[in-house]
Parts: C-alpha cells; sequence; structure tokens
C-alpha cells in the first residue's frame, strides 16, 4: 500500500469518525430540545406565559449591565416612539 492511500484511507476513516460523533449529537440535541418543548408545554399548562419565560431565560444569560443597557435602549426607544 501506497503512502498516499494509506493516508487517504487515514484521513477517511478520520473524516468518518468526525461525521459519525456529530450526528450522535445531533440526535442528542433533538432529544433535548424535545425535552424543553415538552417542559414550556408543561409550564403553559399550569397557566405560565411562555413567552416571558423564554425571555427571562434569555435574560439571565446576559450579565447585569448588558441587561441594563439593553433596558435603557429600550426605553429611549420607546420614548421617541411616543410609548
Amino acid at each position: 500500500m501506497s503512502d498516499q492511500v494509506q493516508t487517504e484511507s487515514v484521513a477517511a476513516d478520520q473524516l468518518k469518525a468526525f461525521i459519525e460523533r456529530i450526528e450522535r449529537l445531533e440526535e442528542e440535541k433533538a432529544g433535548i430540545a424535545g425535552d424543553i418543548r415538552e417542559i414550556f408545554a408543561e409550564a403553559k399548562g399550569n397557566g405560565f406565559d411562555v413567552k416571558v419565560m423564554r425571555r427571562i431565560i434569555s435574560l439571565r444569560k446576559k450579565d447585569r449591565a448588558e441587561r441594563q443597557e439593553e433596558e435603557a435602549i429600550l426605553e429611549l426607544y420607546m420614548q421617541a416612539l411616543g410609548m
């Protein structure tokens, strides 16, 4: 077996391994997304506003300064629109 054929074989095996790992993770991600949808559906069934819950989750990902800056800009824009 020539060095080039061996190198191509190793590269193909490596590529296949990467693809298979990504495919497994994509399956897990889809399962987790389904679990999250079920939790939101359960919360909605218990009277919670899912849109607001999603907003809270988004806000919790940001630090305090970033949230304050965003709120200040929102307030400024609302004032500019007479809201």
